[in-house]
């Protein structure tokens, strides 16, 4: 099959969160499942764009609403990915060096989804499936079905991937004339609450919808940032299918960012030379069990908690327990972790912004991996903490609750709590502690960790069925 993966994001070409690691994957295992896979996300200006070579494969221009805009369509040269990466470049909207957070997003967005469709209505063939990737792309399956220049690709089966519903594209109905001529019978599959809603439309017009885990599914059924009555609408084209990690990136035996690589026979040793040289940097002592956070510093991961939670614990537990953070988001989060790092004289250590590096030599130096999270559509840094040896301590929310079993039950390999409040995490905290006084125990957990299969072999697989259920 050729499968065209349409998004915002792909690791390493940009990422920000766990969309850039799926679409950085999931296509290259297809891809060796024997399929023809393609990536497709914008031209931003970052270091991969200035460290690798494109050739030009497409050239043209496009209208968005009053303005013309040229574009090209350039193809990454040496392949090293796995797959075709294809960037769109629109100088003038694309050409930025983040992805997100732009008083245009909305009018960014929308350009690289004409050009991408501009640029599909040219070739002498079809892909066999379009899959898109949250709401950025979301108004793709729209314009397949009902907008007049591209009725020759109507027959393409599309596929929406929700990695997270809190997010949706929303724009008011004063920009509908951005959006390239469609039948406007059909406005209402445009429609939400009011607004032109590009998720809520991916829901309606895409022929597949899946959620990043069957759990998070199950949440969105009620769930849903508005959008509930609509999903308990298509329920009949929901799928939930578990992410992946790719096990050749997160591997602590050959990964070449930590400083003493290490597997199952050599984790005891391993773990705490990473974690010696992780304690070395950050001034903690590594004497003590390891905790840290990393992800973005924004409501949705629990991160407002983290200053009171550290806080409390290093008042209740001094000289027990340490804990690190890694991550970047909201200004009042990260000055609440600064201003607690300069209030606390041990056990506490911060880094604001993304460190690609960093965030192997954390997984693999810490003892725990801490996720408050209160919206955890699937969650990839459990997986990549138990392919490190790291006890991920989790809310049982949406994948997490999929991928993680409470080391008090058979077959355990985390510590799961409820609610996305400091009194459970502490609890937890404190749970986390008595586990790593038993080293025994500990060890046990940590490698039922490391043998959990968690790569994308039988997420693939299960794309590609779905694929073929679409003919």
């Amino acid at each position: 099959m050729e499968i065209l993966h349409i998004s915002a994001e792909c690791y390493p070409v940009a990422k920000v969160g766990g969309l850039g690691d799926v679409v950085g994957a999931l296509p290259k295992y297809q891809h060796q499942l024997g399929n023809f896979a393609k990536v497709v996300i914008p031209a931003y200006r970052n270091k991969y764009y200035h460290t690798h070579e494109f050739d030009v494969v497409h050239q043209a221009g496009m209208w968005l609403g009053h303005n013309w805009y040229h574009f090209n369509v350039i193809k990454e040269r040496s392949n090293e990915l796995g797959f075709d990466l294809y960037l769109v470049d629109i100088p003038g909207l694309l050409d930025t060096p983040g992805v997100y957070g732009y008083p245009n997003d909305t009018e960014r967005f929308l350009a690289f989804q004409v050009a991408v469709l501009d640029w599909i209505n040219e070739w002498q063939h079809q892909p066999d499936v379009i899959h898109c990737h949250d709401h950025h792309t979301g108004l793709i399956p729209f314009l397949l079905n009902y907008g007049y220049k591209y009725e020759r690709l109507k027959s393409i089966p599309t596929a929406l991937t929700i990695h997270n519903a809190q997010y949706q594209g929303q724009f008011g109905w004063d920009k509908l004339y951005l959006i390239p001529s469609f039948d406007l019978w059909k406005s209402g599959m445009l429609d939400w609450g009011g607004a032109i809603n590009p998720l809520a439309s991916a829901i309606k017009c895409a022929w597949r919808v899946t959620t990043v885990s069957p759990g998070y599914l199950e949440e969105l059924y009620y769930n849903a940032n508005g959008l509930e009555a609509l999903i308990n609408q298509e329920r009949a084209k929901m799928v939930g299918i578990l992410n992946g990690i790719d096990n050749v990136v997160w591997d602590p035996a050959t990964d070449r960012m930590l400083p003493l690589n290490y597997d199952e026979d050599t984790i005891t040793a391993g773990k705490q030379t990473n974690k010696q040289h992780l304690c070395e940097r950050f001034g903690l002592d590594a004497s003590l069990p390891l905790i840290s956070f990393i992800g973005r510093l924004v409501g949705d991961k629990g991160a407002d908690l983290l200053p009171e939670i550290i806080g409390r614990s290093l008042h209740e537990l001094a000289g027990e327990v340490n804990f690190l953070v890694l991550g970047s988001g909201d200004p009042h989060i990260e000055w609440s972790l600064q201003q607690t790092r300069a209030v606390v004289s041990y056990g506490f250590n911060v880094h604001i912004g993304y460190d690609e590096s960093l965030s192997h030599q954390i997984y693999a130096g810490s003892d725990f991996l801490l996720m408050p999270s209160r919206v955890e559509p699937c969650g990839l840094n459990q997986m990549y903490a138990l392919r490190y040896g790291t006890v991920p301590v989790v809310r049982s929310t949406g994948g997490l609750k999929d991928t993680v079993i409470d080391f008090g039950d058979k077959d355990g390999v985390g510590i799961r709590f409820n609610q996305a409040s400091v009194w459970d995490v502490c609890y937890s905290v404190k749970r986390a502690i008595e586990l790593y006084r038993d080293s025994k125990h500990l060890d046990e957990v940590r490698l039922r960790g490391m043998n959990i299969d968690n790569s994308w072999d039988s997420s693939a697989q299960r794309y590609l069925e779905m694929y073929k259920s679409m003919k």
